[in-house]
């Protein structure tokens, strides 16, 4: 019986002892993985918050505080999304307007979670926290330009004065936004001028708000209205006939250049079909590829005259003809055409608009082989449709060099060049462009003004 006694306690005392290691162990793993995306080193009167929490273990929801002055603030999630157990990202907002006694100066925001250990009898601990500023002041901006007139479908140069001189600046049409660049891209001294080009699309109203913006990074913003006066534009409507043996041609060529694009080409209806999805989705993501072309955009004005139009050619289609396409006498679909399509002698060369680099030259869907050019401050230029291209992406070109000859590849009739000015992304008519008394007035004019040469 003491035999058993004594077991049965050793038994407890490992037990115990075993117990209470696996408890300290346990309470000296390490705790779940705080990540936050924002806010980065600013705070203003509404800043966006949100943070993720991530363990090997079930996790719970974080405690958030931000602290200043001696005074600790909690914040409140506003969206909490569990992806399973293990992983919650919440957000929401951090600021004076949530948390009133917030003012100007350094803070540290706080972030605490927990996850489970030794089968959930315990909980281990994580905290992150970082210093930010806090900064409640608006910034101010102030249009400093003057005459802005812009046609529909067309651009328009303004100089800003923003400041303080680490916000971001420009002008906002409707909900479309075009960022300014510091003004020494265009040769001004001073730090606080902002120079860009916005447009007011071919699809917005005439009366659609256009505004000057400053924020800065904690999210406070300023704006101011932009003063112009918007011309209207007539667009044409085109009626465009679709053969058969234009779908024989230009269907299975370009989908044997699209390696996402599933088309049957060996029936009629297949090539109806193929078209259909050619015209419509594959020329959205075309021109998805080419917007998102504009974040390469240097910031610094390219070019110094206006841009050349091709020589000896004729205008076949316009800038935002609104065209109807019929195949058998039945409508079958409706397209914007964004460009000019300029024709002149098979092969002809196509040669360089304006000074400006090259960030794209491929083949590109509807635009079959096609050059892009930057020319600096959001303004772009693109060339398709070509037969043969002579320069590479990355390359520095001249204006009146050498890009390619005209063809017919991708969503052509025949051999031609498409050619179109986009600003950030957005493409523009190409005649202002090509005029040297709007560049002289609206562009370089504004620039002397502001203490330019």
């Amino acid at each position: 019986m003491r035999f058993f006694k004594l077991v049965l306690l050793s038994v407890v005392l490992l037990v115990v002892v075993g117990g209470g290691a696996g408890w300290f162990l346990a309470g000296r793993e390490p705790g779940p993985t705080i990540t936050v995306s924002s806010p980065q080193k600013y705070i203003g009167r509404a800043t966006a918050l949100s943070a993720t929490v991530e363990g090997d273990t079930s996790v719970t929801a974080p405690e958030i505080t931000i602290e200043q002055g001696g005074q600790s603030m909690p914040v409140t999630a506003e969206k909490v999304d569990w992806t399973n157990s293990r992983r919650v990202a919440v957000s929401g907002t951090v600021g004076k307007s949530s948390q009133p006694a917030l003012a100007n100066g350094p803070a540290r925001l706080t972030i605490t979670a927990r996850r489970q250990v030794l089968f959930g009898f315990r909980h281990v601990s994580s905290t992150h926290s970082q210093d930010v500023e806090v900064r409640l002041d608006p910034p101010r901006v102030a249009v400093v330009s003057t005459h802005h007139f812009i046609n529909h479908g067309g651009a328009e140069f303004v100089i800003l004065r923003a400041t303080p001189d680490d916000v971001d600046a420009g002008v906002s049409v409707g909900d479309v936004r075009y960022p300014a660049y510091p003004g020494s891209a265009v040769g001004l001294a001073d730090p606080a001028l902002r120079v860009g080009f916005f447009a007011l699309r071919h699809d917005q109203d005439l009366s659609t708000r256009i505004a000057a913006y400053a924020r800065d990074a904690a999210g406070n913003e300023a704006t101011t209205s932009l003063g112009h006066r918007p011309f209207a534009k007539r667009f044409l409507q085109s009626r465009i006939p679709i053969e058969q043996s234009f779908l024989d041609r230009v269907v299975p060529a370009i989908a044997s250049n699209t390696s996402d694009l599933k088309v049957d080409t060996n029936s009629a209806e297949g090539l109806l079909k193929g078209f259909l999805e050619i015209n419509g989705n594959l020329r959205k993501k075309n021109n998805d590829t080419i917007a998102a072309l504009a974040a390469k955009s240097q910031p610094k004005m390219l070019w110094t005259d206006a841009f050349a139009p091709m020589g000896n050619a004729q205008v076949e289609s316009r800038f935002a003809d609104r065209r109807t396409y019929f195949h058998d006498n039945k409508e079958i679909d409706r397209q914007v055409h964004l460009g000019f399509d300029l024709a002149s002698l098979q092969r002809a060369a196509v040669l360089a608009s304006n000074a400006g680099v090259v960030v794209f030259a491929d083949y590109l869907g509807i635009y079959g082989n096609c050059v892009i050019l930057d020319h600096g401050l959001g303004v772009q230029s693109l060339y398709a449709h070509l037969s043969t291209m002579s320069v590479k992406e990355g390359e520095t070109v001249t204006k009146g060099q050498e890009l390619g000859r005209t063809g017919a590849t991708g969503l052509a009739g025949g051999d031609h060049l498409h050619f179109t000015v986009m600003l950030q992304g957005t493409p523009v008519n190409p005649v202002e462009w090509w005029d040297q008394h709007w560049m002289d007035d609206r562009v370089f004019r504004k620039i002397k003004e502001a203490g330019g040469q």
